[in-house]
């Protein structure tokens, strides 16, 4: 027998079928969302959450549906068909397992989210299924974080990224604004102002794209984060990269507002404070 940890899959359900049997609910604002298992949420705080996607945003959210389950995990990492093989040969395949609980052992081999076609069934149509793993997100904020950060990367592939919101980010990367607002926008847009085979004057394009998806993305995300939770900006730091210069992140997320009104019950604000 192979050392290591074995994990068993029994108490494991497959996500889609889980889906199909699941009675989602639709927030106002029209999101369709739900939560399965030993989540440790309080209703009321995930309805909050999940309403504060803007109507216009939440509109092109309607071929997706919101799980917030205990733990997620693609099929094959630490299952025993996996335990006596190589690390660089193990292998996940598409299928995405849900635990109805948490365990320590579960979490190593879960992520914090996993998207899953979900077939139709007589209560809802065929839908893509995103699942949370909302154990793995220790506090309010970093859920609410992670459900916000889906909902920006679903709506720039569904509706598209505003073009004021391009030629905004664009013209910061091109000022040489300090830092971004994640890993992925940070080194896109690097990337890009490198340009076309180390020529400043012509930009990478395809990492240019790959930078409005990313900063958009996290434009979304942290505006929705400001609507559902009082937080301040630095907690967002990461040691990768420097965070976004404030006035840079407020000229963002002013546009956002504009683009996004807050839904009734909510308020965007911006609160500068000075250093001590």
């Amino acid at each position: 027998m192979a050392d290591g940890v074995h994990i068993s899959t029994g108490n494991l359900l497959d996500a889609a079928e889980l889906a199909s049997a699941v009675v989602l609910k639709r927030a106002p604002n029209g999101v369709r969302y739900a939560s399965f298992g030993d989540t440790k949420l309080a209703d009321h705080e995930l309805d909050r959450v999940v309403q504060a996607v803007p109507n216009i945003v939440a509109a092109a959210m309607k071929a997706r549906a919101f799980y917030f389950v205990p733990l997620a995990m693609p099929e094959g990492f630490g299952a025993e068909a996996n335990a006596a093989k190589p690390e660089a040969h193990r292998t996940a395949s598409d299928r995405t397992l849900v635990s109805p609980i948490y365990t320590s052992e579960l979490s190593d081999e879960a992520i914090c989210h996993r998207n899953v076609a979900v077939g139709a069934s007589a209560a809802e149509p065929a839908h893509e299924g995103v699942f949370i793993s909302a154990r793995l997100l220790r506090d309010q904020f970093a859920l609410a974080f992670e459900f916000f950060i889906n909902v920006g990367h679903a709506f720039a592939a569904e509706a598209g990224i505003p073009e004021a919101f391009t030629a905004l980010s664009w013209a910061q990367a091109t000022a040489d604004v300090r830092g971004e607002t994640s890993q992925d926008a940070w080194e896109a847009r690097a990337q890009a102002i490198a340009g076309t085979n180390g020529d400043k004057s012509i930009p990478d394009e395809k990492a240019k794209i790959e930078f409005f998806e990313s900063a958009f993305a996290d434009a979304i995300a942290i505006y929705l984060l400001s609507l559902a939770v009082d937080f301040d900006y630095s907690e967002l730091r990461e040691r990768e990269y420097p965070l976004l210069a404030p006035t840079a992140l407020a000229d963002r997320l002013r546009l956002m507002a504009h683009l996004f009104p807050p839904n009734a019950g909510y308020e965007f604000s911006i609160r500068y404070r000075r250093r001590a």
